[in-house]
């Protein structure tokens, strides 16, 4: 997902349905302290690191709802858009390839971070890779409802005022409507709950 400050940019992601999932059995060998600073280096936009960190606590709230390995869940959302503020154009394959080179990110975390760009192609066969593409762009239509709000605090965004964001194109532009409800089809949740979910997650984290 592309982020500006203020607002969400047109993600390129368009896509490829599959419901095939297989239960996250590899646990991450890169731990979120090392994934956290690795982003840190690759991404100076706070904006594009909130977005990785919303992410993060996305993937979080579903990996215990899954009975997942959070940790595994947690580096695989901090990671999927390190690379895209300077390799843009390269994204998530440049990101994906330094990772494989040059560090101890599981394979599954590397097909989950290709597959939450569809364009790519690579097939989303896990429920890893099926909930961070599920999260992705919803994070980013939450975190806007959040900044038009006075107090620009999260906590106070209500499922019903969400809900009539998703339906108003024009706000948010840029978050890819169709690609949040295949999410929510991909990973076999209603819509409305998965709106509730990730807005829970978001404002726990």
């Amino acid at each position: 997902m592309k982020y500006v400050m203020f607002e969400v940019s047109a993600s390129l992601h368009s896509g490829l349905f599959l419901t095939t999932r297989r239960r996250t059995t590899i646990m991450a060998a890169m731990n979120r302290d090392e994934a956290y600073a690795l982003m840190l280096e690759h991404t100076p936009s706070e904006s594009l690191q909130r977005h990785m960190l919303n992410v993060e606590t996305a993937m979080r709230w579903y990996a215990r709802h899954w009975g997942e390995d959070e940790e595994t869940y947690a580096v695989t959302g901090l990671l999927h858009d390190f690379d895209y503020e300077l390799h843009p154009e390269e994204h998530p394959t440049w990101g994906v390839t330094y990772l494989r080179e040059r560090t101890d990110a599981s394979p599954e975390i590397l097909d989950a971070i290709m597959g939450h760009a569809a364009y790519t192609g690579t097939p989303r066969t896990t429920r890893l890779a099926q909930t961070l593409f599920a999260v992705d762009e919803l994070t980013g239509l939450i975190q806007a409802a959040a900044l038009i709000r006075p107090d620009k605090d999260v906590r106070g965004v209500e499922l019903s005022s969400l809900k009539k964001r998703f339906k108003n194109k024009g706000f948010a532009a840029g978050v890819n409507r169709d690609e949040v409800r295949q999410g929510a089809e991909e990973l076999g949740v209603d819509l409305d709950e998965h709106f509730q979910n990730v807005l829970t997650a978001m404002q726990a984290g």
